[in-house]
């Protein structure tokens, strides 16, 4: 083992563990079914975020074995990190770690979100162990800070694998609020420079993305890089399935956007936009005796 970690990263996260308290779930007693097939570093986030969730009670029960597993995951960020170029991973996996008791907070905030705004949900257990929007901001927040520390190919990594889990398509340079939910999620990309804001709802197959791009001055055939070309959303906004919203644009607060929309232009707070002309619907009855004989 190439990596030791040597944060206070372990010390917070037990404390944190000892105030969880309901709705979240504390019963280091109860056993899940195990999941095969996981990449390594999903499993270890999946646990110490929420351990109890994930059949790592002995976190719960003792702070060294936190450390043990930090040292485990802090080993396969290294690893990871390493065969690209110009970037230090021991500094950078110090970094990220650091940050784990600050994501495992944010996080229990989304999973409020998604109680709060899914009636479906019975229990914030079953949006941990089950939501793919859940799994898909866990793994993007993380890779966020990769992604800031300067490990972006390796952040792409972590969330192209949460999108193969999920459907769920967030690239790590996009900055996500608090309060964060996608609801179903089959579909849903977010660009790299798009923002979001706190207490925002997606709904399925919602694209956050560029409606054009620039070329590359004196390069053939390559695009422009690193300029703002994603939307900017505001707070308290819900965008209903199938809305494109796309361009440099910014939606204000406490906006609600319904259903395949096409959005392209700045939306002001405190504004509802939704389609007003949908196709007419047309129903035939068939003939049940010719059918019977085509059949």
């Amino acid at each position: 083992m190439e990596y030791r970690y040597a944060g206070d990263a372990n010390e917070k996260l037990f404390e944190a563990y000892q105030s969880d308290a309901d709705p979240y779930p504390t019963n280091v007693s109860v056993c899940f079914p195990e999941r095969e097939h996981r990449r390594g570093e999903i499993a270890y986030l999946q646990e110490l975020f929420f351990p109890t969730c994930w059949n790592a009670p002995e976190l719960v029960r003792d702070e060294l074995a936190i450390l043990d597993m930090l040292d485990e995951l802090g080993d396969l960020f290294h690893a990871g990190i390493c065969p690209y170029p110009d970037v230090n991973a021991n500094e950078v996996v110090t970094n990220v770690l650091d940050t784990l008791p600050e994501i495992r907070t944010l996080l229990k905030r989304d999973a409020e979100a998604a109680y709060k705004g899914d009636p479906a949900a019975k229990s914030y257990t079953e949006i941990i162990r089950s939501y793919p929007g859940f799994l898909a901001i866990a793994m993007q927040r993380v890779a966020h800070i990769l992604y800031e520390e300067g490990a972006v190919e390796y952040a792409r990594e972590l969330t192209e694998y949460a999108k193969t889990q999920t459907g769920i398509d967030i690239h790590p340079g996009a900055e996500i609020g608090e309060y964060f939910f996608i609801d179903h999620g089959t579909g849903v990309v977010i660009g790299e420079t798009v923002t979001v804001g706190d207490w925002v709802r997606l709904y399925q197959d919602v694209t956050l993305g560029a409606l054009h791009f620039e070329e590359q001055e004196g390069t053939q055939h390559a695009l422009k890089k690193g300029y703002e070309r994603h939307p900017d959303i505001g707070d308290h906004v819900v965008i209903g399935a199938g809305t494109k919203v796309l361009g440099s644009v910014t939606v204000g607060d406490h906006v609600s956007i319904g259903a395949n929309s096409w959005v392209t232009d700045d939306i002001p707070d405190h504004t509802k936009v939704y389609i007003t002309n949908h196709p007419t619907q047309e129903r035939k009855r068939y003939d049940k005796e010719k059918d019977a004989k085509i059949n």
